[in-house]
């Protein structure tokens, strides 16, 4: 499998994925992730910058109003389409491409800094997506991008549950398995049952990398590390937000912050 196959997936699953995020169904990246991930961003008030694997459109938004000029790209066709509907209704100068996180149409050194939210596991390319963000930036910019944590999003997983419905543990599987990939099967279970309904379920590649071919793709192409985070929710989260539990227990993300050397 490569991008364009997996590209042809997430066309697939775009309609459904943008009708159930904006209607708040991903919880985990609206209190969890996103929040996160912006609290360890750099600054970009007056940067240029490129959100790879864009999606709808969400995130590129928030980057705009940290004061970016903001360029997202995506391979799939409909979740540009959904952005630039958006960004039409509410202009934020941000610009839209259909185009591949392995290919990039933009000339070297053309951005300050790159970001990608929760998408590189889901290339099987990953050495030319890390090489692509790398040469697109400027020297001295960075890239941050999240991803499912390698360590807890494996071929086997099950969420191991007490009496009261709770995650106390989770059995995994896999860890090292075939880096080919596998399709993972989920939906939001945050939505309710009545937005599910007629919507198929996300068939989604998902690429095993371990956390240490992670560190030396990103070392290997001339990145230097500055930061990594495993967000988890407070107490205070989990009780105005239950589904979040789960991430007390393991880490579901990981986020790595990464520059090229000016």
């Amino acid at each position: 499998m490569d991008h364009i196959e997996v590209g042809k997936y997430w066309d697939r699953n775009a309609a459904a994925w943008t009708l159930l995020a904006r209607a708040g169904a991903d919880v985990y990246r609206d209190y969890l992730n996103t929040p996160a991930f912006f609290d360890m961003l750099p600054d970009i008030n007056g940067l240029v910058g490129i959100d790879i694997g864009c999606g709808e459109g969400h995130n590129t938004r928030l980057l705009a109003k940290q004061g970016a000029r903001v360029t997202g790209i995506d391979i799939a066709a409909f979740f540009i389409e959904k952005a630039m509907e958006w960004e039409q209704n509410e202009p934020l100068q941000i610009n839209y491409q259909v185009a591949s996180a392995v290919m990039l149409p933009f000339i070297s050194q053309s951005f300050d800094f790159a970001t990608s939210f929760m998408c590189f596991m889901d290339i099987p390319e990953t050495e030319k997506v890390l090489a692509e963000a790398y040469r697109v930036l400027k020297p001295g910019g960075f890239l941050q991008f999240s991803i499912s944590h390698p360590c807890y999003t494996t071929p086997h997983r099950k969420n191991l549950r007490d009496a009261n419905g709770s995650t106390y543990a989770v059995e995994i599987g896999g860890y090292f398995a075939d880096p080919d990939g596998f399709i993972d099967e989920w939906i939001f279970t945050a939505a309710p049952p009545e937005l599910w309904q007629g919507l198929p379920v996300f068939r989604i590649p998902h690429f095993n990398r371990t956390v240490s071919q992670w560190v030396n793709m990103i070392t290997a192409t001339g990145f230097v590390m500055e930061q990594m985070a495993e967000p988890r929710p407070s107490a205070a989260l989990i009780k105005q937000i239950p589904k979040l539990q789960n991430a007390d227990v393991v880490a579901y993300f990981l986020q790595i912050c990464c520059r090229k050397p000016a």
